[in-house]
């Protein structure tokens, strides 16, 4: 157990699997208080129950994203559990793989609810606690896809270049309350969503493209920089877009 953001309460969306549950794991190690949530109450039970026997601090809450009042109902469980919110990683989304001239108008209002919608709408439902907390930190999971154009992805790629935009339209809004706001930008992790794909050589040697690192990066390896957006260490940073991507974007 560490203590690089004891005493703060963080919540996370998209807790129960991926890059959400190693955020949770890796904030309750560091001493956060974690609420974390998902629209699978039990996959994010089952990382609280691991975070716990870790020695961690957590609640498990199910939460559909895209539901303004289950966002308020969020925020007021965490203040009467934790008595306060520090931190708020915007975490939630899907991926739907399809070139712009296939996607469907269904396709895109989906993406565009979860992986933006939620972003906005827990923006907007935490500040009120963040701002009676003294401040605080946003994290928003954006994608080196929000940077850089690819093949089959263009719902994906414009949902996440619009959290980019609204990270940054966010720290503007909100540096008067001493509430941080950036995003972080992952290459290719090896999660569940990408683990088809990682499985066969040729979708690996694609997907991958020109990472200098040659080889995805696991969760963990996000949740270090997602940690150090949320903790003080990184008090002169808002509006900054962090890339995890092992090179992807530097050719």
């Amino acid at each position: 157990m560490g203590n690089r953001i004891a005493s703060k309460v963080a919540i996370v969306t998209g807790g129960g699997s991926g890059m959400g549950r190693a955020h949770v794991l890796r904030m309750a190690a560091e001493g956060a208080s974690v609420v974390a949530t998902d629209v699978n109450l039990a996959a994010v039970q089952d990382t609280v129950a691991e975070a716990v026997a870790a020695g961690g601090t957590a609640i498990a809450l199910e939460q559909d994203v895209t539901d303004s009042a289950r966002w308020n109902e969020v925020v007021a469980e965490a203040e009467k559990a934790f008595g306060k919110i520090d931190i708020l990683v915007n975490n939630a989304g899907i991926l739907i793989l399809k070139p712009v001239d296939e996607t469907t108008e269904e396709d895109w209002d989906l993406i565009f609810r979860i992986n933006v919608r939620s972003v906005f709408l827990g923006t907007k439902a935490v500040v009120p606690a963040l701002e009676r907390a003294g401040g605080g930190s946003i994290v928003n999971i954006s994608s080196i896809y929000g940077l850089v154009g690819a093949p089959s992805a263009a719902a994906y790629q414009a949902s996440k270049g619009a959290v980019r935009l609204l990270t940054k339209a966010s720290a503007v809004d909100l540096a008067k309350y001493k509430i941080r706001v950036n995003s972080v930008h992952p290459g290719v992790i090896a999660t569940a969503m990408t683990k088809d794909l990682l499985t066969d050589p040729e979708a690996t040697k694609a997907l991958l493209g020109t990472t200098i690192l040659e080889r995805p990066a696991q969760p963990e390896e996000v949740s270090n920089v997602v940690l150090f957006l949320a903790s003080d260490e990184a008090s002169f940073v808002t509006g900054a877009e962090y890339v995890v991507d092992g090179g992807y974007t530097a050719q």
